[in-house]
């Protein structure tokens, strides 16, 4: 009894150990547990905290890329806008340029490899366009009509014999034809002016009604501006009528031709370029 009693005792003793030597291992794994634990909360704070920070550097960057976006485009309209002189006469924005280089491919390679100067490309490409509006194919007497550009002044000049009867102011029927595409061209945009210049031959005139070369040159203008006018309904605060007589002739007046080219009307429009070639980048679309 002794034996076994000794025995059992053993057996507790033992298993007690045991037990608590497990139990001792166990807590040393929770503290490595907790400890871990630990490390990677604070780990994870740590990210946490970089993570932030790097959001925050992220929303800066785009707020920095967005506002430098702001500017490029800013400056991109402003670099859109802004103008170049041409000549001494006028000045074109650099969307007018793409758009006047836009028209140049439609124009005869030829006549545009004389064009050295921004200013003949401008009046290459004005002369084209405006040409192109008034179109004098279905003119009966082509040859008796000059479109010229001078530093992006139109001058349209139109001889006496397709507007007047002759030695007269009063318009004929004929001059119906032209004075509507001149009057389409006016009324097509709101910023253009239009100067009518009567022209006349050296010979002097003396009537009842028209005292001298002078008087002759202001009545034809005065006609054309009225017809334009009331007619065609072109905005009269848009024209100015002018008399030159004989004193601006193209040629010497010593034979009855020379003197029929000095015998003419002239207009002169003086076009926005700008909005001129806006006007002309619609009319092509628009055809399109």
């Amino acid at each position: 009894m002794k034996k076994t009693s000794i025995a059992l005792f053993a057996i507790i003793t033992l298993a007690s150990c045991v037990s608590k030597k497990k139990y001792m291992a166990l807590e040393q794994e929770k503290g490595e547990v907790v400890s871990e634990l630990t490390k990677t909360k604070v780990e994870k704070e740590e990210l946490e905290e970089k993570f932030a920070e790097i959001e925050a550097r992220v929303d800066q960057y785009n707020s920095t890329i967005s506002s430098l976006t702001d500017e490029v485009g800013t400056l991109t309209e402003e670099n859109d806008v802004k103008f170049d002189a041409v000549g001494n006469a006028a000045v074109i924005s650099n969307v007018t340029k793409r758009k006047m280089r836009e028209t140049l491919k439609q124009v005869d390679p030829s006549l545009v490899s004389q064009a050295t100067t921004l200013k003949d490309s401008m009046n290459l490409a004005v002369s084209y366009n405006l040409k192109k509006t008034i179109d004098t194919s279905t003119l009966d007497e082509t040859d008796d009509i000059a479109i010229n550009i001078e530093e992006t002044v139109v001058m349209i000049s139109i001889s006496d014999k397709m507007l007047f009867n002759s030695g007269s102011y009063r318009i004929s029927n004929k001059a119906n034809n032209i004075l509507q595409k001149l009057a389409d061209v006016i009324n097509s945009e709101p910023s253009i002016e239009v100067m009518v210049e009567g022209h006349t031959d050296s010979r002097t005139i003396n009537t009842e009604k028209v005292k001298d070369n002078w008087d002759l040159s202001v009545l034809r203008a005065t006609s054309v501006v009225r017809k334009l006018q009331d007619r065609y309904n072109v905005d009269p605060a848009k024209l100015i009528a002018a008399g030159r007589s004989s004193y601006q002739p193209l040629t010497d007046n010593d034979t009855r031709e020379s003197r029929s080219k000095n015998r003419r009307t002239r207009i002169i429009i003086l076009p926005n370029i700008n909005k001129f070639f806006a006007l002309m980048d619609d009319e092509v679309s628009t055809t399109d």
